[in-house]
């Protein structure tokens, strides 16, 4: 249902290369780009996930509460994507395990603070 997510950034270069090394487990590559937007795309699949300079030339600030939620295609990728994730600077938000109701899922906050999520059910 969702064609694709966006999060703001403060720091443009930095996101790329915090995103291409935390999603690379997922074989997502880049997509859709531009002076202030970059997307990452899983072939195969419909949904873009993409980092941008807000458009209003202000801050871009996290939120309590929304996250972005990436599925993956094995607990052991979920793994990676979050060790990854970490190891590219970004925050511990929930290490990988079972959540319950077959629900895997690891979490952590990127270099902006945003909050994401890497998953696999069943």
């Amino acid at each position: 249902m969702i064609g694709y997510t966006t999060l703001g950034t403060n720091d443009f270069e930095k996101a790329k290369a915090f995103y291409d090394k935390a999603f690379a487990a997922l074989g997502a590559r880049r997509t859709l780009t531009n002076e202030r937007m970059q997307g990452w795309g899983i072939k195969g699949s419909p949904g873009m996930f993409a980092v941008c300079k807000p458009y209003d030339g202000g801050k871009a600030v996290s939120g309590n509460g929304p996250m972005v939620a990436i599925p993956a295609p094995s607990q052991d990728v979920v793994k990676q994507v979050h060790a990854d994730a970490l190891a590219a600077g970004g925050k511990d938000e929930g290490a990988p395990g079972d959540r319950g109701g077959g629900f895997y899922g690891a979490y952590f906050r990127d270099l902006d603070g945003n909050k994401v999520c890497v998953f696999k059910v069943g």
